[in-house]
């Protein structure tokens, strides 16, 4: 079977998607992931755009292996030079540039003609070349552009150095037949195709991302770009996994295989979404929480006498199992670890000691702790690392009393509190950390989830708080929902710190 290359862009153009701002160890985390998931390239950042961008990927080229490590970069010099000085320590580093071809973006953005954006495009692959030998070259909104021209284009970029071409559909307007037929047009047209690889990045507006891209692999491209659970700008990518198990459950229809270690998925889409607060919808192909549940009693009926009368492929394919350990307050430490060790989640072991007393205090309060459960402790393990913390949380609310929060936060060593009153308790416990930073954060999106079934659940909240122009994501988990709200709201505070979008005035 042809092999197709699976190039992962969740770090690059899935932090894009608004309210998301990973910082290095984040970024470092999900990428040692998707070298488990066995993506063939994964693209670890634009290093230009920031210092913590540069830093996020130039720690992954540098510690993460057997995985090719992208950094993008428009079609000028000083991006390029930074994007290697990035990965240039890394085993199989690649520069992505790019630049745009379509008569609007030329027109409007670029304010250049076809032949100065020839010309840059060129130069561009040529400077990259004389950095790293994996060139890969994307004509931003390719799927708009003049046939000729892009043909021309990369024609001239081949001679220059080039080794993958990316035909993306960046504005997520094309259909499958025509982006099939415009992909076979440029492929005839452009000298020197056979020497190199040609990629497709498929952008989901018209919610067509990941049936461009299968209609793609129908032309016999090489690499497809996509995201975990399809995140990114504005309506996001095409989904790596929808990708990845259309092409394995219909190998029949598309004769080509990947490398991806399916059983990594479920995993990887759930490390994701914890990460970036972007919450999954339940009904996500995949990876959603009902991708495998069946009610309809016609249906269940059918499962009981044969799988496969209604479920096309098995949830173990992806990693979703039973579990057939139950943990809970008489769990020891070795049944602990090995579920851990399971989930792919490692701790030295001072560190696991001190997740393991913290169990043991959830075992207290639920009869059982779940996956979900682990995951959350873990998480709260990192979130040590945060420069600013909650110490306590007090709240005072009734039917007939005005809701009132008081906060204390270890602050560099010191403890600060004041109280503040809201709409709710949750809006006063907000208010009041505002008040205890001297921030201003305005809540743009609040929801309120069960990690899992039962009364004793613990709660998850996702909050998008936006400090001045800038907007992000965090997420908060605890039996206790305002508990979990506060964790939520502090998350964000510390990604807008770390980013230098806000000043702590004590």
């Amino acid at each position: 079977m042809r092999r197709i290359e699976i190039f992962d862009t969740t770090l690059r153009d899935g932090e894009q998607s608004p309210g998301v701002a990973l910082n290095a160890e984040e970024k470092l985390q999900i990428a040692h992931q998707l070298g488990k998931l066995g993506v063939n390239v994964l693209e670890a950042g634009f290093p230009i755009a920031s210092p913590g961008d540069f830093e996020g990927v130039r720690r992954i080229a540098q510690e993460v292996r057997n995985v090719g490590v992208a950094a993008l970069a428009r079609a000028n010099a000083k991006d390029i030079e930074r994007a290697w000085e990035a990965i240039s320590g890394g085993e199989s580093p690649r520069i992505h540039t790019f630049i745009a071809t379509s008569p609007i973006h030329m027109q409007y953005k670029l304010q250049k003609s076809p032949d100065e954006v020839f010309e840059q495009a060129v130069q561009a692959v040529r400077l990259a070349k004389s950095k790293v030998s994996d060139i890969e070259f994307s004509a931003e909104d390719a799927s708009r552009s003049d046939v000729d021209f892009l043909a021309r284009v990369f024609t001239g970029v081949i001679q220059a150095g080039a080794t993958v071409l990316n035909v993306p559909d960046t504005v997520g307007y094309a259909t499958p037949e025509e982006y099939a037929a415009f992909l076979k047009a440029i492929m005839e047209r452009t000298t020197g195709i056979e020497k190199v690889k040609v990629s497709v990045h498929c952008h989901n507006d018209l919610g067509l991302a990941v049936a461009n891209s299968l209609a793609a692999v129908g032309i016999g491209v090489h690499q497809l770009e996509c995201t975990v659970n399809g995140i990114g700008e504005r309506a996001g990518n095409a989904a790596l996994e929808e990708l990845v198990m259309a092409l394995h459950t219909r190998r029949d229809q598309f004769n080509v295989e990947t490398s991806i270690v399916t059983s990594e998925i479920a995993r990887t889409s759930q490390l994701v979404s914890r990460l970036t607060g972007m919450m999954i919808q339940h009904n996500k192909a995949i990876v959603g929480k009902n991708a495998f549940a069946h009610e309809s009693g016609i249906h269940q009926d059918g499962m009981l006498k044969e799988r496969s009368t209604y479920e096309i492929m098995s949830p173990s394919i992806i990693g979703v199992d039973v579990e057939s350990i139950v943990l809970g307050k008489h769990s020891g430490r070795h049944a602990v670890q090995q579920r851990l060790a399971d989930l792919g989640l490692e701790l030295e072991d001072s560190h696991f000691e001190e997740l393991f007393s913290r169990f043991k205090l959830l075992a207290d309060r639920k009869r059982e702790v779940t996956t979900a459960d682990l995951f959350s402790l873990v998480d709260e393990q990192k979130e040590k690392t945060d420069q600013i913390n909650l110490d306590y949380l007090q709240i005072s609310s009734g039917t007939h009393l005005v809701p009132t929060a008081t906060v204390g936060l270890m602050y560099q060593g010191q403890r600060l509190a004041d109280a503040a009153c809201g709409d709710g308790p949750v809006d006063a416990a907000f208010k009041a950390i505002d008040k205890v930073l001297g921030t201003q954060g305005k809540l743009s999106h609040y929801s309120l989830q069960a990690l899992d079934g039962g009364e004793d659940a613990q709660g998850e909240v996702t909050v998008s708080v936006k400090f001045g122009e800038n907007l992000v994501a965090g997420r908060g988990v605890s039996t206790d929902i305002i508990e979990a709200s506060v964790r939520g709201y502090l998350q964000a505070v510390n990604r807008a710190y770390t980013r230098g979008w806000i000043e702590i005035k004590q």
